[in-house]
């Protein structure tokens, strides 16, 4: 199976669950972990910031990586994923939780 079919899959199961576990709109619950440059976290935080979003972020015990945490509201499980995917395309070696 290619990465780009288990990735549609994992988006089609994240959105059944998403459907069946929640009242839309409510605020949702991101979660990155990124190399600790900070480039790449002003490029993570950007890509919220216009959305109202609360993020708090903490470094690693020895500082390489920084776990990113952002709750924002969203409309519906369709925004949530694409918003997952739109991270992924824009910030290289993202982690999501």
């Amino acid at each position: 199976m290619s990465d780009a079919n288990k990735s549609e899959e994992f988006y089609s199961k994240l959105k059944i669950q998403l459907q069946d576990t929640a009242m839309w709109p409510t605020t949702y619950l991101y979660k990155f972990i990124v190399i600790s440059e900070t480039e790449k976290i002003d490029n993570l935080k950007g890509l919220f910031n216009h959305l109202g979003a609360v993020i708090n972020t903490r470094a690693s015990k020895n500082g390489k990586y920084t776990s990113i945490s952002i709750n924002v509201r969203m409309k519906n499980p369709d925004t949530v994923i694409a918003k997952y995917q739109e991270v992924a395309e824009k910030i290289e070696g993202v982690i999501s939780l």
